[in-house]
């Protein structure tokens, strides 16, 4: 049994592995990743801050994985397809897989805001990125970014 006596004190990581130029604006994305830490591999769990002006992700959507988000700390932004709506401390919003309803959360508020991520660990996975051109592949655990049409990037 492993036990995390203080998650804030996990290394936590900044920024993003998408292409270059989407890559842009996660340095204040702060994820700590907590299951890798207490040996979990079937499931994931980061413990994730956004700084002021900072967002989650680019608006995406995943066809395989479910992902789950739980507020903790502070207020984001959630924005989908539908629009916008107020995460504030206590509340959850829930992403099922296969569902092409694009999300992400942005930090507007003066103050950092915490929230749990959850979501499944598959080895093989497709998510789609609804407002910009660019799609993630992921075969045997491994990421590659490519363009809609399916081109790589370089």
């Amino acid at each position: 049994m492993a036990v995390i006596r203080d998650p804030l004190q996990l290394a936590g990581r900044r920024g993003t592995i998408y292409p270059a130029e989407f890559a842009a604006g996660f340095d204040g994305r702060i994820k700590r990743a907590l299951t890798e830490a207490l040996g979990l591999t079937q499931f994931g769990v980061n413990l994730t801050t956004l700084e002021p002006g900072a967002m989650s992700s680019l608006r995406h959507w995943h066809a395989k994985e479910d992902e789950c988000v739980y507020m903790l700390e502070g207020e984001l932004v959630l924005i989908t397809d539908e629009g916008e709506c107020v995460l504030k401390p206590g509340m959850a919003a829930g992403f099922p897989a296969g569902e092409a309803n694009g999300h992400h959360l942005i930090n507007r508020s003066p103050q950092p805001a915490t929230y749990l991520e959850i979501g499944t660990r598959s080895k093989d996975e497709d998510a789609t990125y609804s407002d910009v051109d660019l799609r993630a592949e992921k075969r045997d655990g491994r990421y590659r970014f490519v363009r809609k049409s399916g081109e790589p990037y370089e």
